[in-house]
């Protein structure tokens, strides 16, 4: 479907990221300045005030740092989709109203445009990598396919509840709560080893800790990702996507009456 609406889509992007930064003072600057800043925030507090270790590891200094806000990438891309989803189509429903408007763009518009600052914060977290550790390992190159998962999941959280979203307003509040909640139940500021079997077991229900993990394991300890688990992952979030996508387009019949 993308494909056929390539150049609508390309364009419905670029203008959700030109509106993301402007007027502001300096504009779409904040998309670099950002990641560096949380990063170098993560630096001082983890590595130089409570001076840090990620388990059993010895590296150094920053790489507490560099890990924690490894996980932060995908889970701010997920959080993003999450808390943007149930306003998809309530806050464009001069789109709704015109018959030929292909809305099954919107979802792949909200995680494109999303993907703009997950590169910018790779970039940013490579060029760290490389003033603390060293050039990245080899094994970074798996990370597209580790973060396959991740975009299969973003879009169908968009399909679905931008379609649940028309129906269930109170969904747009509900979110940002289950999106904080998710944060303490994702291997953000703890590997998922130090946890016991019993709540490690309950912590990879959670579809972020495979892609966190699997993301973690290209980018620090150069080796390929757990086939298993991101196997899996691909599978279950095409899955979801494909739903998501058919429920989409079932509930859009009725959009135009409620928007």
């Amino acid at each position: 479907m993308p494909w056929h609406h390539r150049a609508l889509l390309r364009r419905l992007v670029r203008r959700e990221i030109e509106a993301r930064y402007r007027g502001s003072l300096l504009g779409v600057v904040w998309a670099l300045l950002t990641p560096v800043l949380m990063l170098a925030v993560f630096t001082f507090v983890f590595s130089v005030v409570f001076q840090a270790r990620w388990g059993s590891s010895t590296g150094g200094k920053g790489e507490f740092a560099l890990i924690l806000f490894a996980g932060l990438i995908v889970f701010n891309m997920f959080s993003e989709a999450l808390n943007r989803s149930p306003s998809l189509v309530l806050e464009n429903p001069s789109y709704v109203k015109k018959v030929v408007f292909p809305l099954e763009v919107l979802p792949w518009v909200m995680v494109l445009s999303s993907l703009f600052q997950v590169v910018i914060s790779l970039a940013i977290l490579l060029v760290f990598h490389l003033a603390v550790s060293g050039l990245p390992p080899l094994s970074v190159l798996f990370l597209p396919l580790v973060w396959l998962p991740l975009l299969f999941l973003c879009l169908g959280t968009g399909f679905l509840f931008g379609a649940l979203g028309v129906y269930l307003r109170d969904l747009r509040s509900i979110m940002p709560v289950a999106s904080q909640l998710l944060m303490f139940l994702s291997p953000l500021f703890y590997p998922a080893s130090a946890l016991p079997e019993s709540f490690r077991r309950l912590l990879h229900l959670n579809p972020l800790t495979g892609i966190i993990e699997n993301t973690r394991t290209v980018l620090f300890a150069g080796t390929p990702p757990d086939w298993t688990v991101l196997g899996v992952q691909i599978v279950a979030g095409l899955l979801f996507a494909t739903f998501s996508f058919r429920l989409f387009r079932h509930l859009r019949t009725g959009f135009a009456d409620i928007v």
